[in-house]
């Protein structure tokens, strides 16, 4: 044999035996990790985790990669057809490696397509990420490819493999998996596309961001019909079908999830947190790793109801955008005169504006001139506006748009089940996408006023004071000062009287018979954690609580003195259906079943003839209600919390501002500023037959209650109103308190509570 020809097969044969070397390397790993089977079957890549509603609708998502797993059933077939005829032809016949493509693209250098099966291609998604531009470590790309396509055929079938592939595969608009794309593209699940939709979401594969048919319509058509051909090629669709097909104009339905989109946006973001905060005491089973909100595809089971979550929204948005149109008609408001002696609060908020922090990391030499003068240059943009698409765009100064954007008057409500604490309805704010600050959950405080009142009537019932007894209306002595918040003229009047029309001297009476002391430590069990401050004036609201916190502490009333922890999460499970952790009402005895019916008598008695009585000549509602109004000093907070048997709400109306507020307690009160919300939201869920919120719905009497009724229209208490009360007015009583006098904030402790005045 010739030199030559043995130099040429020790060549071979040398190149042979490296060759079979690296690929036994890589098979079991000796050239760095390869993926096990189960990581095979199981891929690491990130899977966004679901939020379901109560009824099973997905509500929203949180996502690193924007993706979602879908099952080959739940794959329309022209999906399948569209990707095989266009990537690999010969997907079902070869066993991971297609030889006669590899060798084309070899011999043809990729001119009439590569030589990588969809098996492939799948191995590099979900194991490479990045294709390698050094010519030798591509090379070596390419053989550990070889491999994991080998092992991936022998352990999946053909249908999994496509599957796989389509649930990793990315999308245009970092959007990954077939679930994702056709929700995204279409609103549509991927088992109802049609063959110019699915060929056309195959074809951006190619190029996922010259192909995207929202921002490149043209070349998307061109790529859907060139797919079309394939297909017609392969024999998947008829002739005259691929006619059709092609003379079809690509009609999107857009709808790209993002943060602020879905149901309940402001909940999602409380939800978040908690379930974060959740996660970080769970590892994984088999493994020191916690489970990952972003990545392991959970799905968290929640309590909302979709459809009062609906009507909440509604309700929020229907009576905001009118309260904001009076609150505008003020003086000092159209032209921001009402921010001359604020200038300090705008200066806060330029400095803690994206826009001031860009400038500053943009260029470090920049002067407060220079900023000065950017943040006082008209220039374009989009701000909130009460109107049908709820933004308008505009030209104006970024300083002028702060004032602008601070001067809407902010709400929030929240409804629960008051029996289990389920919590049905959350509304944090007027719009997710221009104010994400949650007005709803435990950190957001405000000074909650009169709704305060009902806890300290309550201890006060619970230790024997009657409600059908007298309390004083005068001014009370506290460590030797006189305090006088309003409504001494009355005198002495019955105690379910005094609530009903929220007479602040009464319940700075009531607190110095149970003592302040007494009444923290009760409030405390209710499930407020706030502070509360050692002052008389806590027995007017002026501590700030959240309004997740007094929903609590009102539970007590309807479920006959059991106090309810709301919850949102019912469970967690993994991707695989796996529960990780489930979640049950937390409850506990307060009071007595007597005491909380009490309580309930009384407060029908703001509903019926006291300050929340426009929920029956306004709104004309006649159900069982019981609840509260409250306002605080100079009307910046709103509120009404209320309760049928059924259900618990509550709302809160007021700016982040405390400054700016209504100077009219006429619109500035928790009657007129928070319960409409409360109405709209109930006329809404009481007409929706499927939620069963019955108006006949009464609260039920404990054996052996002894107490007067006052709810009789011919008890005590309508005798007092018919005397000399309210009747015959409007619930803001302007003339209750008018003889308020008080000492200075630093001896009372904070502003007092002004309700109804």
């Amino acid at each position: 044999m010739k030199k030559s020809v043995r130099l040429l097969w020790k060549i071979f044969l040398s190149g042979l035996s490296i060759f079979i070397i690296l690929i036994t390397g890589f098979w079991f790993g000796w050239w760095g990790g390869m993926p096990s089977i189960t990581e095979l079957e199981n891929p690491s890549s990130a899977l966004s985790s679901e939020v379901l509603a109560a009824d099973g609708s997905v509500m929203g998502r949180y996502f690193v990669q924007d993706r979602s797993n879908s099952k080959f059933s739940e794959i329309n077939k022209d999906v399948f057809d569209a990707l095989v005829a266009t990537e690999d032809e010969r997907f079902l016949d070869h066993s991971g490696i297609d030889g006669r493509a590899t060798l084309r693209a070899v011999l043809l250098l990729g001119r009439e397509g590569g030589g990588s099966t969809i098996t492939q291609q799948l191995a590099f998604n979900l194991f490479n990420g990045e294709r390698a531009q050094n010519k030798i470590a591509r090379a070596f790309q390419k053989l550990k490819e070889w491999v994991l396509a080998i092992k991936l055929e022998r352990n999946l079938t053909k249908n999994e493999i496509i599957t796989l592939y389509l649930n990793t595969v990315p999308f245009p608009d970092n959007v990954y998996g077939i679930k994702n794309a056709s929700l995204t593209f279409f609103n549509k699940t991927p088992d109802k596309l049609t063959v110019p939709e699915a060929a056309t979401l195959i074809g951006t594969l190619k190029g996922n961001t010259i192909y995207n048919p929202r921002s490149h319509p043209k070349a998307s058509l061109a790529r859907r019909n060139t797919v079309i051909d394939q297909m017609l090629k392969y024999n998947k669709i008829a002739a005259s079908d691929a006619a059709k097909y092609k003379a079809t104009p690509i009609e999107l339905d857009y709808h790209k999830q993002s943060y602020h989109e879905g149901s309940a946006p402001y909940f999602r973001q409380v939800l978040e947190k908690q379930v974060k905060d959740i996660l970080k005491d769970i590892k994984k089973p088999g493994s020191d790793d916690h489970y990952n909100i972003y990545k392991d595809g959970l799905k968290i089971y929640t309590t909302i109801d979709p459809k009062m979550q609906e009507y909440a929204e509604q309700a929020v948005t229907q009576h905001m955008a009118d309260l904001q149109k009076m609150f505008m008609q003020q003086s000092g408001y159209a032209n921001r005169a009402v921010w001359k002696n604020h200038q300090k609060v705008i200066e806060n908020a330029i400095k803690q504006s994206d826009r001031y922090r860009m400038m500053k990391d943009a260029d470090e030499d920049v002067t407060d001139a220079d900023i000065e003068k950017a943040f006082n240059t008209p220039v374009k943009m989009r701000v909130f506006a009460w109107n049908k698409n709820e933004y308008k765009d505009t030209v104006m100064t970024p300083r002028d748009s702060i004032m602008y954007t601070r001067m809407f008057l902010q709400a929030g409500f929240l409804a629960i089940d008051p029996m289990t604490g389920e919590v049905k309805a959350w509304v944090g704010g007027i719009n997710h996408d221009f104010y994400q600050y949650d007005h709803v959950n435990e950190k957001t405080k405000r000074q909650v006023g009169s709704t305060i009142k009902p806890l300290l009537y309550c201890l006060a019932v619970d230790n024997g004071i009657s409600p059908c007894g007298t309390v004083s209306t005068t001014a009370q002595t506290f460590n030797g000062k006189a305090y006088n918040a309003g409504g001494s003229k009355f005198g002495a009047i019955t105690m379910k009287k005094a609530l009903a029309l929220s007479i602040n001297n009464a319940a700075l009476y009531l607190i110095k018979q149970v003592g302040i002391p007494a009444f923290q430590e009760f409030v405390k069990r209710c499930g407020i954690n706030s502070n509360i401050v050692p002052y008389p004036s806590i027995a007017l609201g002026v501590s700030d609580i959240s309004l997740f916190e007094m929903l609590q502490a009102y539970t007590m009333f309807p479920s006959g003195g059991i106090n309810t922890q709301p919850y949102f999460i019912s469970k967690i499970e993994d991707k695989n259906g796996i529960l990780i952790k489930s979640f049950a009402p937390v409850q506990k005895e307060i009071i007595s079943a007597n005491t909380a019916f009490k309580m309930v008598k009384m407060m029908r008695g703001v509903v019926d003839f006291g300050t929340a009585k426009r929920l029956r000549y306004r709104y004309g509602i006649k159900a069982d209600i019981a609840g509260k109004t409250g306002t605080t000093n100079d009307q910046a907070d709103g509120w009404f919390i209320g309760y049928t048997p059924q259900i618990l709400a509550g709302a809160w109306v007021g700016c982040d501002d405390r400054f700016l507020r209504f100077r009219s307690e006429a619109l500035g009160q928790g009657a007129a500023a928070a319960l409409p919300i409360w109405a709209l939201f109930y006329k809404k869920i009481a007409a929706d037959k499927s939620l069963d919120i019955r108006t006949d719905a009464t609260f039920e009497q404990p054996e052996g209650f002894d107490d007067c009724d006052v709810s009789d229209p011919n008890s005590a208490l309508r005798a007092d109103y018919d005397s000399g009360g309210i009747n015959g007015q409007d619930e803001s009583e302007q003339d209750i308190n008018n003889d308020a006098t008080l000492p200075p904030t630093s001896d009372w402790g904070n502003d007092t509570d002004q309700e109804d005045q």
